[in-house]
């Protein structure tokens, strides 16, 4: 057990603002752990900040640093948002760093979230979008060689979120290939939703949804394998036509729809999955479910080695990530998949520049 006082940093410490500790002596069970966030005054960053510094992903015995880094246009932003959280005096958050400098940012990172990135434009194509944020995430991925903490793990949320991730790990000379991800919980908390409307019944009745392959519009939400309280989906949604057609449909172009309806692109829910995706790889998962995350393939499955692709994830008890086996795989869900891989070698094969030999 120790006893921390309020402490500021420094500013000789630091590139930007930083934040004063809630001003209480306050009894903490375990030492901090230190979560970097890129892109952290955007609307993605915005949403889970204040959800990290108040123990709800880590826990509320679990007392947090934060290190933001930003693009220097978003740095008054970032000030505002540094004043925000001093203002919530979150009993467990000790220390906010802002910066613009990557290795400050990432010095004795525990969790790296990569969530800024350039967003697609009209008339920009998609290798376009790979080249232009490839290099951001090339440099990322040095800079949280050089000074994360060795048992660093990387969650990629900015898209392309599995070319980007399969970039900064290519570039993160040192750190296990297993320590990557890239984010699919979003296409997966989306899918359930989708299947728990129809079904007539709460989300939390569905399990064992997979999304398989890229976070695109090739994503394959898996429907065969999905159950509902426990028994096959089809238990409760027979209209075969509606899972092969409207339902993969309006889960791969959920985002689309969000920006026609809003004008902007997921934040919130994008913020929530990237804390679910934290939360489930961090916590034993249930007893026969599994999530969904990209990570580098190991050849399950068929799937081409190296690449990042997403896949059924099960947490084990000690705190390590394994690939779910013998999940089954229908002639129609292989023809969906084999769809999603394919795009994933060609964004590959797109930056193959920027993966080192």
């Amino acid at each position: 057990m120790v006893l921390f006082s309020p402490k500021q940093i420094s500013a000789s410490q630091r590139k930007g603002p930083q934040l004063r500790c809630a001003p209480a002596y306050t009894i903490l069970m375990k030492s901090p752990i230190t979560v970097s966030i890129t892109g952290a005054a955007g609307q993605i960053g915005y949403a889970i900040l204040f959800r990290i510094a108040s123990g709800f992903v880590f826990g509320e015995d679990q007392p947090v640093n934060l290190r933001l880094i930003e693009i220097e246009p978003g740095l008054p932003a970032l000030k505002g948002v540094v004043m925000e959280l001093d203002d919530c005096a979150f009993p467990l958050l000790r220390e906010v760093v802002a910066t613009t400098d990557l290795d400050e940012g990432f010095m004795g990172a525990n969790w790296a979230l990569l969530i800024g990135s350039v967003p697609r434009k009209a008339g920009m194509e998609r290798a376009d979008l790979l080249g232009i944020n490839g290099k951001i995430f090339t440099g990322q991925g040095q800079a949280i060689a050089r000074s994360a903490a060795k048992d660093v793990r990387v969650l990629v949320v900015g898209n392309p979120c599995n070319t980007n991730a399969l970039i900064a790990m290519n570039n993160a000379e040192g750190i296990p290939n297993d320590r990557f991800f890239a984010m699919t919980r979003l296409d997966e908390n989306r899918a359930k939703s989708q299947l728990a409307a129809k079904a007539g019944v709460h989300c939390s009745d569905v399990t064992n949804l997979c999304i398989w392959g890229n976070h695109s519009a090739t994503q394959y939400p898996d429907f065969t394998n999905a159950k509902i309280k426990g028994k096959p989906v089809t238990d409760f949604i027979s209209d075969t036509a509606w899972f092969e057609g409207e339902f993969i449909k309006t889960v791969q172009q959920r985002g689309a729809a969000i920006i026609a309806a809003r004008g902007a692109s997921s934040a919130a829910s994008a913020a929530n999955a990237a804390m679910d995706t934290v939360k489930s790889l961090i916590t034993p998962t249930p007893e026969g479910d599994w999530h969904s995350v990209a990570i580098c393939s190991d050849g399950s499955y068929g799937i081409a080695k190296g690449i990042m692709a997403s896949m059924p994830i099960r947490t084990k008890a000690d705190g390590s990530w394994e690939i779910v086996q013998g999940v089954p795989v229908s002639e129609f869900s292989q023809s969906k998949i084999d769809a999603t891989i394919n795009e994933l070698l060609e964004e590959r094969d797109a930056v193959k520049d920027l993966i080192p030999g």
